[in-house]
C-alpha cells in the first residue's frame, strides 16, 4: 500500500535528467519544502494556461503567446556569459519543418538539470511560450515544455489547461508537474481512495453539494483535460477548504455556550443609567441597536463573546463603555485590555471624562452612584501600582484600564464580570484567556467577552476569522463629523511639498494643530517602527534566475522611509513652520514623556506632534484638523484610514496630506487615489484584503505545512463561505465532540495547525 506520509524520495522513481546524470526529483522537490506525497499532492497549481490550437513555426507572429509540438533536435553544452556573470544552455526545436531556440540562463552549470529535464535528444516536446526572432531565426522566450507521450493525441493535451505550480530556479513547474502525475498514477493503481483519502466531509454535504470524491477531485486539478474538469475539482478542494475551518470555528463557540456567566444587568438608578441621562447628544441608531444587544447577551447565564467592529469615528467606546458600566450595576467589574500604553491612558482619560464625578465613586465630591477608575500599565511606579491593585482586588475599581500588565501573576480581581479587548488583533486567545481565567477565580463563573476591533472587517472575513464570535457592526457615523479632504502630494515636487508645510502653519494660525506620521523613529533603523504596518510590494517580488533570466541582481531595495527624528527637524526649520510648538511621540519614549506629550497636545499646548503609528486610534484630539503622513505609499491602506480618522473629530473641517514618492499609476499609486476618493471604511477593508490577498489574513503555511487557503478566497467566495458556516453549525450542534464523524474530527485536528492555528488563535 502507498503510504502519503512517507518521503519522496521513496515514492518517486530516480530518472535522467537530459544531462546524462541520474537525477533526483525528491531532492528538487525539497527546495519547495515537500518531504512526503501527502505534501507533494496538497502544492496546488498557482494558475493554469490555456495553450490553445497548436501552431507551426512557420506561422509563428512576433510577440504572440503559442504552442508547438516539436522534436528536441539538439541540447547545447552549458556555456558562460561573456558580458556578466552566469551560464546559458540553448535548446533547439523542429516541427519537420522549420527550427526554433530556446536559451536558458542559470548562475551555475549544476543549476540546468531540472530545467533541461524533458529535451531528451529526439523526444516529442509541447512547449507554449512567447515567439520572438534574433538574426532570423525563431526563438521561444520562457518556455513551458512537457514532453509529449508515445501515442499521445497532441491536439487534445493542447485543449487540455496546462497547471502551473509555485516553483523556484531549483525546482521548476515541470519537475512538480511530472512528479505529481507519478504519484497520481501509483495512487491509481493501488486504489487511491484506501490509501489515506477516506471521504472527511460528512455524506449529506457532499450529496448535498455535489462534490467529487476527494482523490477525484485532486486528480482534477492537477490533470484537468479541461476546464470543466477543473472547476468540478476547485469546487470540491474549496468547499471542503471552508468547511473544515467553520467546523473548528463552530467548535471553539461550541465549547463556551455550555459556560456558566455571571448575568449582569442594569438598575434603573444606577450608574449606567446616571451616565445616559448626562450624555450630550443622543446616540445613534446603531449604538442603540448594538447596546441591546450586548444588554440582552450580558443579562444570560452563558458569557457573551462578541466582536463590536465600526468604521472610525462610529463610537465603539461608547458603546463599550456603557456595557462596562452594566456590569458595574450588576455588582462586578470591567477590564479593559490595550496593547500600548499611549492607548490605555488615551482610555483613562475619555473615560474618566465622560463619566466626570461618576469616575470618583467613594471619593469626596464623587457621585455615589459611581465607582472607581484606576490605569494599570507595566511602567507604573511601584506606590501607584500597588494602588490599582488594591483597588482591583478589593472591588473598590469597577473599571480597570490596562496594557499586558493586566495579565501578570499577582493582578487580582473582586468580581471580574466583562473583558474589552480593544485591538483584538493585537492580542491572541491565550492572553485573552488569562484575563478570563482571572474572572472564574472567585467562582462567578466565566467573565463575558467584547473585542473591538477599530479596522472594518468585510462580512465574509468576519464570517472566517470570527466564526466562534456573534458581530456586531456599527454602521452609523454621529452627527457633527466634519468632512476630512484627502489630498495625494508628490514628493518630487518640492513647491507641493513646501505648500504642505504652509498648510500645517496656516491652520496652527487659526488655533488648530496637527499630527505628521512618519514609519520609522530613527534613520539608521533598519525595520518600521512599532505597529506601522507596510504596505504590500509594488509588484511581487523577482523570482530566482530562471528560464530567460540572469543570475543575480532583483529589484533594487527601496529607499527606507522617513523618521522621526528627520522629519522633525524639517518641521523645526522649514520657514513656514520653524515658530511652532513641535514635539516628537513614538514608542520608544518613556512612558512619562509620552503622557506628558499627548497631555500637552490634547490640551492645546503643542501645534504639531511628530509621530509614529501610536497614534493611529484611540487618541482623541477635537481641536486636530490637519495630517501629514510621510511617505503614504509605504502604509496600508486599512492603516491610513485609521490614521486620518484621528482629525475632523471635534467638528472642525479636516485635511489629510499623503506624501508619497511613487507613480500615480503604481500599485501603491492606486491605492492612495482609492482613499482620496473614500472613508467608507468597509469598502477599503475589502479593497486592502483583494491587494494583500488571503495569505496575509490567514498567515502563511509553515514548511512542509498546507498553506491556510489555497482555493478560497474570503472576498470572491462569500456564498461558499456561507454555505459551510451553514452546515458546520447545524453538524456541531448535533455532535458537538464529533463522535459521529471521526473522518472531519481528523481533518480539523490535522489542517488547522501551524499558521492557521496561530492566526485563529488571535482571533
Amino acid at each position: 500500500m502507498l503510504d502519503l506520509d512517507a518521503p519522496l524520495s521513496s515514492l518517486l522513481p530516480r530518472a535522467g535528467d537530459g544531462t546524462g546524470k541520474n537525477a533526483d526529483p525528491a531532492k528538487w522537490l525539497s527546495h519547495l519544502g515537500l518531504e512526503t506525497g501527502r505534501d507533494l499532492l496538497w502544492h496546488l497549481p498557482r494558475r493554469y494556461l490555456d495553450r490553445g490550437e497548436l501552431t507551426a513555426i512557420r506561422e509563428l507572429t512576433v510577440g504572440e503567446d503559442v504552442t508547438i509540438v516539436a522534436q528536441v533536435q539538439d541540447v547545447g553544452k552549458p556555456q558562460p556569459l561573456r558580458q556578466r556573470s552566469g551560464w546559458r544552455v540553448v535548446v533547439t526545436l523542429s516541427d519537420g519543418r522549420d527550427r526554433i531556440t530556446t536559451t536558458f540562463f542559470m548562475a551555475t552549470p549544476h543549476q540546468f538539470g531540472p530545467v533541461l529535464k524533458p529535451f531528451v535528444p529526439g523526444a516529442l516536446v509541447m512547449a507554449s511560450g512567447r515567439a520572438g526572432q534574433f538574426n532570423g531565426t525563431w526563438q521561444l522566450d520562457k518556455p513551458t515544455v512537457e514532453p509529449v507521450p508515445q501515442g499521445a493525441d497532441a491536439g487534445a493535451l493542447a485543449e487540455a489547461p496546462l497547471p502551473l505550480y509555485p516553483a523556484t530556479r531549483d525546482c521548476p513547474s515541470y519537475v512538480v508537474r511530472a512528479s505529481v502525475g507519478t504519484l497520481l498514477d501509483r495512487l491509481a493503481e493501488d486504489g487511491g481512495e484506501q490509501q489515506g483519502f477516506d471521504e472527511p466531509l460528512p455524506a449529506d454535504v457532499v450529496a448535498g453539494e455535489g462534490l467529487l470524491p476527494p482523490l477525484a477531485a485532486l486528480e482534477a486539478v492537477h490533470r484537468p483535460r479541461d476546464r470543466a474538469q477543473l472547476a468540478a475539482g476547485q469546487d470540491r478542494l474549496r468547499f471542503e477548504e471552508a468547511f473544515v475551518l467553520q467546523t473548528a470555528l463552530a467548535l471553539r463557540r461550541a465549547s463556551t455556550v455550555t459556560q456558566a456567566a455571571a448575568p449582569r444587568t442594569a438598575s434603573a438608578d444606577g450608574i449606567a443609567a446616571a451616565f445616559d441621562e448626562r450624555l450630550p447628544f443622543p446616540l445613534t441608531g446603531a449604538q442603540r441597536r448594538v447596546g441591546e444587544e450586548i444588554a440582552a447577551e450580558l443579562a444570560r447565564p452563558h458569557p457573551m463573546q462578541r466582536l463590536l467592529q465600526g468604521d472610525v469615528g462610529s463610537g465603539k467606546t461608547l458603546v463599550a463603555l456603557r456595557a462596562m458600566l452594566t456590569v458595574v450595576d450588576g455588582g462586578g467589574q470591567a477590564a479593559l485590555l490595550a496593547p500600548t500604553e499611549v492607548l490605555a491612558a488615551q482610555h483613562l482619560r475619555s473615560i474618566t471624562g465622560a463619566l466626570r464625578d461618576l469616575a470618583a465613586g467613594g471619593f469626596l465630591g464623587g457621585d455615589p452612584r459611581g465607582t472607581r477608575v484606576v490605569l494599570l500599565t507595566g511602567s507604573m511606579g511601584a506606590a501607584a501600582r500597588r494602588e490599582s491593585l488594591l483597588a482591583a482586588a478589593s472591588g473598590e475599581a469597577g473599571i480597570v484600564v490596562g496594557t499586558h500588565a493586566l495579565l501578570q501573576e499577582g493582578v487580582q480581581f473582586a468580581d471580574l464580570g466583562l473583558v474589552v479587548v480593544d485591538e483584538q488583533h493585537r492580542f491572541g486567545v491565550e492572553q485573552r484567556d488569562v484575563l478570563r481565567r482571572k474572572g472564574t477565580e472567585t467562582g462567578r463563573g466565566v467573565p463575558h467577552l467584547l473585542a473591538m476591533t477599530a479596522t472594518p472587517i468585510p462580512r465574509t472575513v468576519a464570517m472566517t476569522l470570527f466564526g466562534d464570535l456573534e458581530t456586531s457592526v456599527l454602521d452609523e457615523l454621529p452627527p457633527g463629523r466634519a468632512e476630512v479632504q484627502t489630498v495625494v502630494v508628490p514628493q518630487d515636487k518640492p513647491a507641493w511639498v513646501d505648500r504642505t508645510w504652509q498648510r500645517i502653519a496656516e491652520e496652527a494660525a487659526l488655533g488648530r494643530q496637527a499630527y505628521v506620521v512618519c514609519a520609522r523613529i530613527e534613520a539608521d533603523d533598519d525595520d518600521l517602527a512599532d505597529g506601522a504596518e507596510e504596505a504590500p510590494q509594488e509588484e511581487p517580488p523577482p523570482p530566482p534566475a530562471r528560464a530567460g533570466k540572469g543570475a543575480g541582481g532583483g529589484r533594487p531595495k527601496p529607499r527606507p522611509p522617513a523618521a522621526v527624528s528627520q522629519v522633525v527637524e524639517v518641521v523645526r526649520t522649514h520657514p513656514a513652520t520653524a515658530g511652532l510648538r513641535t514635539e516628537v511621540l513614538h514608542g520608544r519614549l518613556l512612558p512619562a514623556e509620552k503622557e506628558d506629550v499627548m497631555s500637552r497636545f490634547a490640551a492645546g499646548e503643542l501645534d504639531v506632534v511628530v509621530a509614529t503609528t501610536v497614534v493611529e486610534v484611540g487618541v482623541d484630539v477635537p481641536n486636530a484638523s490637519v495630517m501629514v503622513v510621510v511617505d503614504a505609499d509605504r502604509f496600508g491602506i486599512s492603516q491610513l484610514h485609521q490614521l486620518r480618522g484621528r482629525i475632523g473629530r471635534g467638528g472642525l473641517p479636516g485635511t489629510c496630506l499623503l506624501l508619497s514618492g511613487t507613480s500615480p499609476d503604481s500599485r501603491a499609486g492606486r491605492r492612495l487615489k482609492a482613499l482620496a476618493r473614500t472613508r467608507d471604511g468597509f469598502e477599503l477593508a475589502r479593497l486592502d484584503l483583494a491587494e494583500r490577498r488571503e495569505g496575509d489574513v490567514l498567515g502563511a503555511a509553515q514548511s512542509g505545512e498546507r498553506s491556510s487557503l489555497q482555493l478560497l478566497g474570503v472576498l470572491q467566495h462569500a456564498d461558499v463561505i456561507e454555505r459551510a458556516r451553514a452546515r458546520a453549525r447545524t453538524l456541531v450542534e448535533v455532535d458537538p465532540d464529533l463522535a459521529r464523524h471521526p473522518g472531519l474530527a481528523a481533518a480539523v485536528a490535522s489542517r488547522v495547525t501551524g499558521d492557521t492555528a496561530a492566526f485563529l488563535g488571535r482571533t
